[in-house]
């Protein structure tokens, strides 16, 4: 009796907005999806990363010793 009505709206594809195709899912064609690959590949995508220096700035020494 208590039915969850889910709205089914077909996902766009993120490059053209065009309605996703089931073979190259979440885009709509293989030109958008190549576009998105290029896009990772020459760095536009890019996650953000913060280096954390040492509490006083330096790095800690490296040491001299190899472990075999």
């Amino acid at each position: 009796m208590n039915e969850t009505v889910r709205k089914t709206s077909s996902p766009s594809c993120p490059i053209c907005s065009k309605p996703t195709d089931v073979a190259f899912k979440p885009f709509c064609s293989k030109r958008c999806a190549d576009i998105d690959l290029n896009r990772w590949l020459s760095g536009v995508y890019a996650v953000p990363v913060k280096e954390v220096d040492d509490e006083d700035g330096d790095r800690p020494p490296e040491s001299d010793e190899k472990n075999d």
